[in-house]
């Protein structure tokens, strides 16, 4: 049998990978600042699909989440839900995802909460009328933008 060459973690909470998060390391300022820079990308993101500027849109992505979105594989499993199934809709790109799925269910996004996954990821989510918290996006900032990431 080979050795085990994992290292254990060094303090309690640490993983292989590193130190877990702590969300209350987050300052109030740094939430807030945080969350005005997030609703801010998504009112930018909501006027650039009503627009329907897939190129533009494309700009907020993550080029490992452009990536996935582009992947035949993921195309054929989006492909597969009800809705574009009985639109008879096959989705054969990352622009007809853009059309077919972002621009009817994203134009009007509002940012209710972020949670930090980090200091430079967050997830963004809104409340509905029936008060259920929804994720809207995953976002990571790379140097001073923000970017989709899921």
């Amino acid at each position: 049998m080979a050795p085990d060459n994992t290292k254990a973690p060094s303090k309690p909470g640490d993983t292989p990978s590193g130190p877990v998060f702590d969300p209350s390391s987050i300052s109030k300022e740094e939430r807030e600042t945080t969350m005005q820079e997030i609703q801010l990308l998504i009112q930018r993101l909501n006027g650039i699909i009503r627009a329907k500027n897939y190129n533009t849109w494309v700009s907020y992505l993550s080029s490992d989440y452009f990536a996935v979105i582009s992947s035949a594989e993921y195309l054929e499993r989006i492909s597969q839900s009800t809705v574009l199934i009985k639109q008879n809709i096959v989705l054969k790109s990352a622009q007809d995802y853009f059309t077919h799925v972002v621009v009817p269910s994203r134009a009007n996004d509002h940012v209710d909460d972020i949670e930090f996954e980090s200091h430079t990821r967050v997830k963004a989510y809104t409340i509905n009328n029936r008060g259920d918290r929804l994720r809207l996006y995953d976002l990571e900032r790379f140097g001073n933008e923000w970017k989709i990431i899921n």
